[in-house]
């Protein structure tokens, strides 16, 4: 078998590959195609966003509700997870509450 690599003759190769997303947990099938991890706009009703490079919780805030202050609803929503308030991480992934 050491024909050269243009002689190679995959006539014979069969696949067996199937489909298995119906087995698959509901989560599993989940669509994302539409997310995205930045958002440009106020947050109506709760979004999970991904934290960026350079951001904090007074941008994040600034982002979602145009109002730096309001960083605290951001922290109180994530006391799960955020220990401290510089403490969050390139790709964390934070509640972002409704707007109040």
């Amino acid at each position: 078998m050491n024909k050269e690599k243009s002689e190679l003759d995959f006539a014979d190769v069969h696949g067996s590959v199937q489909a298995t997303i119906a087995a698959m947990p509901p989560a599993a099938k989940a669509d994302v195609s539409d997310a995205q991890s930045h958002s440009n706009s106020v947050a109506d009703e709760a979004t999970i966003y991904a934290v960026a490079a350079g951001d904090n919780l007074s941008k994040i805030a600034k982002k979602f509700y145009g109002d730096a202050e309001a960083w605290k609803q951001i922290f109180d929503a994530n006391r799960d997870q955020l220990v401290e308030l510089d403490g969050i991480k390139i790709g964390q992934m934070l509640k972002i509450p409704a707007k109040s």
